[in-house]
């Protein structure tokens, strides 16, 4: 892991496609390998650049740290590859001279309570460390981790706090020259610790105790102090109340607001992101007055909000608001985000909105986000992307200067990738329903239907966004002539109250008629032949398709289920030991169990999990195959040492991706009329 590499090697290679208008399918290999850069940051002086680069040598198969000097762009960075065991998956720039970096390794044994699998028995799954170290990767030493040491915890706790993540960053603070703020798990009780963590001398300052019912808001980011806190508190035998209290300057007291106080169970988005400096009141996203997050400016002195939102949007949610982090613009207002279709900044800032406005024009068709910058603005790390544009990293500087550090798969040709459209259809209820819809390139509806997936996201309390999609499954399947939908079903969160709640207890039931009303959406449009479809869904979409395997009449020729929830009777007990959170999700997380209904077996399936998936443990896929295969054709595959969250290694796309185009053409039969 210290061996530290700095030799001439052609980094990003770009392939040269012949001039043919023809689509071809992209390869598995080019969607397999490891990006040839990831997770890339620049540190807030301007003075270093830090990413995730494939390995040298490695053919994409393994990582290494990258760091460049910036004073020194057009020179190659410093690499450190991976070591045999522990694996880089993320890393930051920081201050100080100073990156962080995170890394895995695999790791088998009894997990005795800790983390995630604690429950279901898993005995395999992953250790994670976060590593600090310097521009020139001279020495890794542990994050964050001496006042951890001092607790004189046992061994097995010290693993049980790797497995589960001990400490993290919390704030760079950005106007201290040497601080940021961290948290830590305290080895007694497992509750999270905070503190002030000097970078240089590596000592701390404990901040906050943190409980099981009270956790910290939002810290000032000038110097760590708290600002606000959250907190539980009972009301009645199977209600609670979430409180957040703000710091009164004048008392130094935390006082409970009511405006801000809501019903636990009424699942209402109320979060503080920030106070303005010269009115002292908070910026709050929330959903308590729309069906979507608006920003909402509060005074704590007169506890009300302002009489109009401060930012709102009419067909969807707030993500965020940008402040400034600089000296120049510090805590100011420079900008808010919308959930759209794909996230996307507007600044109000006139300066950064300039400078934005320019590189949109540059980069037309694709997304821009900056994402650092320092005080000047004289050097934006920026980046772009789109449905047919893997991520791309690069360096603006003295604003009229563009320095390309590299794309995530230069490789990829645009033109092997099709249109992508946000659509909504009507469920059979009336619901609106959001989707995206990725077509084969060079479609059109003269050409007639062709094979298509509908793709349920994981979750189900998430959302897909436009763009290009991280796990390659999209355009490995329109590459191959499919059409994919992916429906943002009932339980979908992040596109307003209204659809997010109409899931609860929805599980195999209206939740999934949204999907088959998307297979029928899409042979009305023309887009699908009715008898080719088949349903492909991983995590929460692996349920989708094992509840597709055992409802009658349904629309789907076949079924992929990667990574499924299969019996929701055991997943009650197993997928959290924290009441409030049970008090929270386990009333919407029923319906349909299919285990309870595997005799209607109708489609084939194949189901796959990887054997160190503690989210959704293989017994799940186990189960449901060893009682439906003697009724319909199935399949089930284990893929060695999967994880069930990204990132993968290079195997897992490699093979899984494999049986996914052999079942499809194989045993699903999509290329036939």
């Amino acid at each position: 892991m210290h061996l530290k590499t700095n030799f001439l090697f052609l980094l990003f290679s770009i392939f040269l496609f012949a001039g043919t208008s023809a689509a071809n399918p992209v390869s598995i290999e080019s969607l397999a390998r490891m990006p040839a850069i990831n997770s890339v940051s620049m540190s807030s002086d301007g003075k270093q650049i830090v990413a995730i680069v494939a390995s040298p040598g490695s053919d994409y198969q393994e990582t290494a740290l990258a760091t460049w000097d910036v004073d020194k762009i057009d020179e190659l960075p410093v690499i450190t590859p991976s070591g045999d065991q522990m694996k880089f998956i993320g890393a930051n720039a920081l201050k100080a001279g100073k990156l962080l970096v995170r890394a895995r390794q695999e790791w088998t044994g009894q997990l005795a309570g800790c983390g995630e699998g604690q429950v279901s028995g898993s005995t395999a799954t992953f250790v994670f460390k976060t590593y600090l170290t310097d521009p020139k990767h001279s020495d890794f030493s542990e994050a964050f981790a001496r006042g951890a040491h001092r607790l004189g915890i046992s061994d097995e706790m010290k693993r049980c706090l790797e497995i589960s993540g001990s400490a993290g960053l919390v704030n760079t603070l950005p106007l201290e020259p040497s601080k940021v703020l961290i948290q830590q798990v305290n080895g007694m009780d497992l509750n999270a610790d905070y503190f002030l963590y000097d970078l240089v001398s590596g000592e701390s300052e404990l901040l906050l105790k943190a409980g099981d019912r009270e956790t910290p808001g939002l810290f000032d980011a000038r110097d760590g102090k708290l600002l606000t806190r959250n907190r539980i508190e009972a009301k009645g035998s199977d209600e609670y109340e979430q409180r957040i209290l703000i710091l009164n300057d004048a008392t130094g007291e935390f006082e409970v607001h009511d405006k801000l106080t809501t019903l636990l169970t009424k699942r209402y988005s109320v979060s503080v992101a920030g106070r303005d400096d010269q009115t002292g009141k908070y910026y709050v996203l929330t959903d308590q007055f729309s069906n979507y997050v608006q920003a909402w400016m509060y005074d704590p002195k007169a506890r009300k909000f302002d009489a109009e939102p401060l930012v709102a949007h009419p067909k969807f949610s707030i993500a965020g608001l940008v402040l400034g982090n600089q000296k120049s613009n510090f805590n100011r207002l420079l900008g808010f985000t919308v959930a759209g279709p794909t996230y996307e900044t507007t600044y109000v800032d006139p300066v950064m909105r300039s400078i934005h406005e320019g590189l949109k024009l540059a980069y037309e068709g694709q997304v821009v986000r900056i994402t650092d910058y320092n005080d000047d603005l004289s050097r934006i790390l920026f980046t772009t992307s789109s449905n047919s544009h893997p991520a791309a990293y690069h360096l603006l500087t003295d604003r009229k200067q563009v320095k390309l550090l590299g794309s995530q798969r230069s490789w990829i040709n645009s033109e092997d990738i099709g249109e992508q459209k946000w659509v909504t259809y009507k469920a059979r209820d009336g619901l609106e329903i959001p989707a995206i819809l990725d077509l084969p390139a060079g479609w059109s509806k003269e050409k007639g239907p062709v094979p298509a997936i509908v793709h349920p996201h994981g979750g189900p309390w998430a959302r897909d966004a436009t763009g290009w999609d991280g796990s390659g499954w999209v355009p490995f399947l329109t590459s191959r002539g499919y059409a994919v939908l992916r429906p943002q079903y009932r339980g979908s969160s992040g596109l307003g109250r209204e659809l997010w709640l109409a899931g609860d207890g929805q599980w195999g039931l209206a939740m999934q008629d949204d999907l088959d009303d998307g297979a029928k959406w899409l042979a009305e449009q023309g887009i699908a032949d009715s008898g080719r479809v088949a349903v492909f869904g991983y995590s929460y979409g692996g349920f989708a398709a094992i509840a597709a395997t055992v409802r009658p009449d349904g629309p789907f020729k076949c079924a992929i289920a990667g990574a499924p929830v299969a019996d929701l009777a055991r997943l009650n007990t197993s997928w959290s030991g924290n009441r409030l959170q049970r008090l929270l999700q386990a009333e919407t997380v029923t319906g349909m169990n299919p285990m309870d209904h595997t005799e209607k077996a109708n489609i084939p399936i194949m189901l796959y999990v990887g054997d160190r998936d503690v989210r959704t443990p293989s017994w799940h896929a186990k189960n449901f195959y060893n009682d439906v295969k003697d009724r319909v054709p199935a399949k089930l595959e284990l893929i060695d040492d999967m994880p069930h969250q990204l990132p993968w290694y290079y195997r897992h796309h490699q093979q899984t991706l494999q049986l996914i185009e052999n079942y499809l053409q194989n045993d699903c039969g999509m290329g036939k009329a």
